[in-house]
């Protein structure tokens, strides 16, 4: 009996051995560097190059090829990449199945991201509502208006506001983010405002991203199949939505904004829209996570939840159809 049951623990042990290797080389090869890799797990990079050199002995196979500017990966590499990624879908599917009970709690750990305004609004309140109803959740959020990388970044889950090219991810619609070319009324009464998309062009524009970028925007023209572009000047360029807002608010040019940032300032008067028959094009709010088979009990659960609350609306464009109603 003793030695069944020591048998059955070194079998537990070498099983969690090899598994590890397993999330060390698919964290190494979707971090790009085992400096970063090893950063993310919280080991030594000595330690990982080390599990990296077992799995390689064990397999008698080279799977990466190591250079000054990173790793790839070999043909063998990435055959095994891909069973590897296939192989840990299918145990975190049957951790879940375990952890899982009729009362549908969730006992996880996940890394989300998402863009600092939309995340400070509308993500972290709906995440910490979560929470309290799956208190055994872990989360960590980040919020940056950069592009952020999901798989380099070890995150579960992302909030995109955009346009999709990343076909390593999958996506799912959220809400429409409608956007709105705006000014404050002090900025109106010093200027003649556009009466075309072309007349945009000779205004200030408050530009999003870096200067040294020259910047243009897009609209929407309903006569036309395709979208009209123009560049845009102006002595102000920021990374920040609530910024570019708050430039508009003081007079300093047009702004094109998503309406969920320029909603409460329309709403109050402190900033009006300009050219609403031809509004700036629309993007789209989407949930993002890695391409897996296998996607994890929480991260459904949470993106079910998002596209349930922005299924009947979003709460801005109630906002503004409110004030729209008290107008008439």
């Amino acid at each position: 009996m003793y030695c069944a049951r020591a048998r059955g623990h070194a079998m537990i042990r070498r099983m969690e051995h090899d598994f590890g290797n397993l999330r060390a080389f698919v964290q190494v090869v979707e971090n790009g560097s085992i400096s970063t890799a090893a950063q993310r797990l919280g080991v030594a990079k000595s330690a990982l190059s080390e599990r990296l050199a077992r799995l390689e002995g064990m397999l008698h196979a080279k799977l990466l090829h190591r250079s000054p500017r990173g790793i790839t990966l070999t043909d063998a590499g990435r055959r095994f990449y891909e069973r590897a990624c296939d192989i840990l879908s299918r145990l975190q599917q049957a951790v879940d199945e375990i952890n899982g009970d009729d009362s549908g709690a969730i006992n996880a750990s996940l890394r989300i991201t998402a863009p600092m305004t939309f995340g400070t609004q509308y993500v972290g309140p709906l995440l910490f509502a979560f929470m309290r109803k799956h208190p055994r959740l872990k989360l960590t959020l980040e919020l940056d208006d950069h592009y952020t990388n999901l798989l380099s970044g070890g995150f579960d889950l992302g909030v995109r506001i955009g346009r999709l090219h990343d076909s390593s991810l999958m996506a799912r619609a959220l809400a429409p983010s409608r956007r709105v070319l705006c000014c404050s009324p002090d900025y109106a009464a010093r200027h003649e405002l556009p009466n075309t998309i072309a007349e945009v062009a000779a205004h200030d524009c408050i530009c999003y991203g870096n200067a040294s970028v020259t910047p243009y925007w897009e609209f929407e023209t309903p006569d036309a199949d395709e979208p009209e572009q123009i560049v845009v000047h102006g002595s102000v360029h920021l990374n920040n939505g609530e910024s570019m807002r708050d430039a508009a608010i003081a007079g300093l040019g047009l702004a094109a904004l998503p309406r969920f940032i320029a909603a409460p300032a329309l709403r109050d008067g402190r900033l009006i829209e300009v050219l609403a028959g031809t509004p700036p094009s629309a993007d789209t709010i989407y949930a993002i996570y890695p391409r897996t088979r296998y996607v994890s009990h929480a991260v459904r659960a949470i993106i079910d939840m998002l596209v349930e609350t922005f299924s009947d609306g979003t709460p801005w464009e109630a906002d503004l159809a409110t004030k729209r109603r008290k107008q008439r």
